[in-house]
């Protein structure tokens, strides 16, 4: 189909550009037949070109963006480098020049997507991102396409690998989590410096993007509370284990009356809920909708072939639109304003680990405070003593967060109270 081609400039050859290159040559036969028409590779942006000559074609590469943004034959511009600020000057300008873009760029969607999609609206461009949040696993088109009809109430997943790879390590060989961490960096799974993994903000980001579009809002990364895995012990995932939960670093966005919640924390999750079966580096995203009731979506999160996979597979839808005429006709769905709910208003139950002074009347006190502050005990374990020091483990009744937080201020100062451990929300199915 030499008469109808379509040209695409890539932005970056890292893990990701590496993959949908890898892809698109060993689907290139196959792709008129998929799409009516012929994908062409026809430009490569790099740093070094000299670095890459010997892998890839050199009529390919450049060093110039010039080269793509001036190029009238280039249809798609496929930005997979990763960085943010200057990600988001080309994909304006190829815009504004009238070109397609598919981006895997979580942080610059997460931060500036609406900004970016009202511009490839202005221009009657596509702007497809199916690839910045879970790597291989279709949600992004799911949410905007197949579950339209629903009124969706909540989304919630593991969709950063390298926190469910070291949570996994911790609950089935024991590890602590320094050395879980270290081995998720010998594997490849961590960079040298996992804090935007480990604390939180990688999920933080793609939960943005998801709320989003669920629930048809404007949502970025700064609206969305992020609290990491750092302090998680392997007693408390043996704790969480006898009281028959796993605990996974989730991603939680709800809509209700009140507005938006949107946040990623440490969660105690029921063994039987299907979220608490994922392990490893695998991710997964739950969603509830009016209709659909449950719906989960279960792949590889991240990885040069998996992420390519989305990649390519938004290449292609753009490429069909273009075929058939059809190019902008899904962009931003945030017809809504609705408000975010400040994190103290969400409400949850919890798990407390703390040190107390071995007496009597210590857990009637500590009952006190928990009952002045409107906070139901559900469960209350001395698991362990030493001395005249005893462990203690309570799991409490849905409460809002600053309830709760007020009863953790009071215990925290009194005498009695040795050491709060650990605090660790609980989701209830």
């Amino acid at each position: 189909m030499e008469h109808n081609v379509k040209k695409i400039g890539l932005l970056g050859l890292g893990t990701v550009g590496s993959g949908v290159y890898e892809i698109l040559q060993r689907q290139k036969d196959a792709l008129a037949n998929k799409v009516g028409c012929d994908i062409v590779v026809a430009k490569i942006l790099v740093r070094n070109k000299q670095k890459y000559a010997t892998m890839y074609p050199e009529t390919l590469l450049t060093d110039r963006w010039e080269d793509i943004l001036e190029d009238d034959s280039i249809d798609i511009v496929v930005e997979v480098m990763g960085s943010m600020d200057i990600a988001r000057t080309y994909i304006s300008q190829a815009l504004q020049k009238g070109k397609h873009v598919v981006t895997a760029n979580k942080d610059l969607m997460a931060m500036h997507g609406h900004e970016l999609l009202q511009l490839a609206k202005e221009n009657h461009c596509d702007l497809l991102f199916e690839a910045a949040v879970a790597g291989g696993i279709p949600i992004i088109r799911p949410l905007k396409q197949c579950l339209l009809g629903n009124n969706i109430s909540e989304v919630m997943g593991i969709i950063n690998g390298t926190t469910n790879f070291i949570l996994t390590k911790m609950a089935e060989e024991g590890m602590d989590f320094a050395d879980a961490l270290k081995l998720a960096q010998d594997l490849g799974y961590a960079e040298a410096d996992p804090t935007a993994d480990v604390e939180g903000h990688d999920a933080g980001r793609k939960l943005a993007i998801m709320a989003s579009i669920a629930f048809h809002t404007p949502v970025t990364f700064t609206d969305v509370y992020t609290e990491g895995i750092t302090k998680i012990q392997a007693k408390d995932i043996r704790y969480a284990h006898e009281l028959g939960y796993e605990i996974k670093l989730l991603g939680i966005a709800k809509q209700a009356e009140d507005g938006v919640e949107v946040k990623v924390h440490p969660t105690m999750i029921p063994q039987n809920h299907p979220l608490a079966a994922v392990k490893d580096s695998f991710n997964a995203v739950f969603v509830h909708g009016d209709a659909v009731d449950d719906a989960m979506f279960y792949g590889r999160g991240a990885g040069s072939l998996p992420t390519g996979s989305a990649v390519v597979g938004d290449i292609l839808d753009v490429a069909r639109n273009m075929v058939y005429g059809c190019t902008a006709r899904i962009g931003c769905s945030c017809y809504y304003d609705l408000p975010i709910k400040e994190m103290l208003d969400t409400v949850s139950s919890y798990y407390i680990r703390m040190k107390l002074e071995d007496r009597a009347g210590t857990l009637a006190e500590l009952a006190g405070v928990f009952g002045k502050n409107g906070v139901s005990i559900s469960m209350l374990i001395q698991k362990a003593k030493e001395g005249d020091t005893a462990e203690v483990v309570i799991v409490s009744y849905d409460v809002k967060e600053r309830q709760f937080r007020d009863s953790l201020a009071t215990i925290s100062a009194m005498p009695m109270v040795k050491e709060i451990s650990s605090v660790i929300r609980v989701h209830q199915a």
